[in-house]
């Protein structure tokens, strides 16, 4: 842990973890393809490689293993085959790069304070609360408090993951506060997520801490921090990608396409039926066709296989991958106004989803028009007998529910939301759960394992040892 988490790591394990065999990344003098180049750097560029990290941290092999254990997608062969059926270890994980790309982000607040940027030092803290929230949501008790302090605290204390949480909100609540400034250094040229535009960057802490409320069963400030979210499309916040193998494609293309083509893929999996079962419904204001050859594309890796669209849909190799979304923004808002009784609140944020949903907007690419269609819905579409309604659920609010997690469960897919979802609605009051069938088995996995090396290098792990079949505190 010691060396993972200290804010002194050196940006060049980054590129050791992240990006090794990439010859080009060196050609850019902003590093936004080269979070090594320099150790000893000004704020500006360090953001660039910080956000570089951030990015790879959506787009990894954890974010594809919460995707499988959420009934999104399948694992078919080798290592994923076994992570599909839940079959992991205290070696499967791993804290790098997750703490040296947190510690990255604590390093750009501490240098933007040594020259008086507000603007850079918000940025700094909404990518720190990126980063551990992803952490915790994983892992549940994880070091923070004494995580970026290696000569103070070289074997860091788990913090208890309701104090992380609380935490992060202060966290955001700073950034808000800093990207709030009348005043800061421009970097609009190290940031390739919103190009300098600290509004978009507010927007973004007040959705991110959205989320985290509706993660604890806060619906009321999940309800006023969306409300100052993300409010368009146009602030999303999106990984860009292009087509140069080994520098800039996304992730997902480079898992699916070019090293493990078949490895993993969308038979067995939840998200085709669902989509399947809403296709065929009698929803006649609703039709999914697009979107659904969007995410799927049959016979790639092998005849009649659901394999992920790496040819002309979702994740093709300059698809942008999304971290935080208006999409997302919506329908946060959408299922807290639910919870709380309001339903005509909720069916206005559900509806003002579908309007944007039916321009054919996903994810910063276009859906064919053929096949797409989002009507606006009345509540009374979520009567028992409603079209919106097909499970013939009991009331208003628990029909409107299935339909705003249904949604989620689509659109949040290869975002590891998704199993944060699935956690907590088991536990969340109405219940309205999603039948995700298990892979294996009869219990489903609620969490990571702690990495081996931190088990071996801090006797503060928690005792004993969780296994993936123990759930998070939050979920409790």
């Amino acid at each position: 842990m010691k060396k993972l988490v200290s804010y002194k790591v050196c940006i060049a394990l980054l590129a050791v973890l992240l990006l090794s065999g990439c010859r080009r990344l060196f050609d850019e003098p902003t590093i936004q393809s080269n979070p090594n180049a320099v150790t000893d750097v000004d704020v500006s560029t360090l953001l660039a490689g910080t956000l570089l990290g951030v990015a790879f941290l959506h787009e990894d092999t954890d974010v594809r293993i919460a995707s499988m254990w959420a009934g999104e997608l399948n694992g078919l062969s080798r290592a994923h085959q076994g992570f599909a059926q839940y079959i992991v270890s205290s070696q499967s994980f791993a804290w790098s790069p997750l703490y040296p790309v947190a510690g990255q982000a604590r390093l750009i607040q501490i240098k933007a304070d040594a020259v008086g940027d507000r603007w850079t030092k918000g940025v700094g803290q909404v990518l720190e609360a990126l980063v551990i929230a992803k952490a915790t949501d994983l892992y549940g008790d994880i070091p923070y408090s004494q995580a970026f302090d290696d000569v103070t605290y070289p074997t860091p204390v788990f913090d208890k993951q309701a104090d992380v949480y609380a935490a992060l909100h202060t966290t955001l609540d700073n950034a808000i506060q800093n990207l709030t400034a009348p005043s800061g250094l421009a970097f609009t040229a190290q940031d390739f997520i919103y190009k300098g535009d600290v509004a978009k960057w507010r927007a973004a802490a007040n959705t991110l801490k959205a989320r985290l409320y509706l993660h604890t069963g806060d619906y009321a400030k999940a309800v006023a921090s969306a409300s100052s979210g993300i409010s368009s499309t146009a602030g999303d916040a999106l990984v860009p990608h292009g087509t140069s193998l080994g520098v800039d494609i996304n992730q997902n293309y480079d898992f699916f396409r070019v090293n493990r083509a078949g490895d993993t893929g969308f038979d067995g999996a939840y998200l085709p039926v669902l989509l399947q079962s809403r296709i065929r419904s009698a929803n006649t204001k609703t039709d999914e066709t697009a979107l659904y050859n969007h995410f799927i594309k049959v016979g790639i890796t092998a005849t009649g296989a659901l394999d992920p669209n790496t040819t002309d849909g979702a994740f093709t190799a300059n698809a942008p991958h999304p971290m935080l979304t208006y999409y997302e923004n919506q329908l946060i808002l959408a299922e807290a106004q639910a919870r709380l009784g309001a339903t005509d609140k909720a069916l206005e944020a559900l509806n003002t989803l579908r309007a944007a949903l039916a321009t054919g907007y996903v994810n910063g690419k276009t859906i064919a028009a053929t096949g797409r269609k989002y009507e606006a819905y009345t509540l009374t579409d979520f009567d028992p007998t409603g079209l919106a309604n097909p499970t013939r659920l009991g009331s208003v609010q628990t029909a409107l529910l299935y339909e705003i997690i249904s949604q989620r469960f689509i659109l949040l897919l290869m975002q590891y939301e998704a199993f944060n979802d699935y956690r907590r609605l088991a536990k969340a009051t109405p219940v309205v759960q999603l039948p995700i069938p298990l892979y294996a088995g009869t219990q489903r996995p609620q969490r990571f394992i702690y990495p081996q090396g931190e088990i071996n290098t801090n006797p503060n792990v928690p005792r004993p040892l969780p296994d993936q079949f123990t759930k998070l505190p939050v979920y409790q």
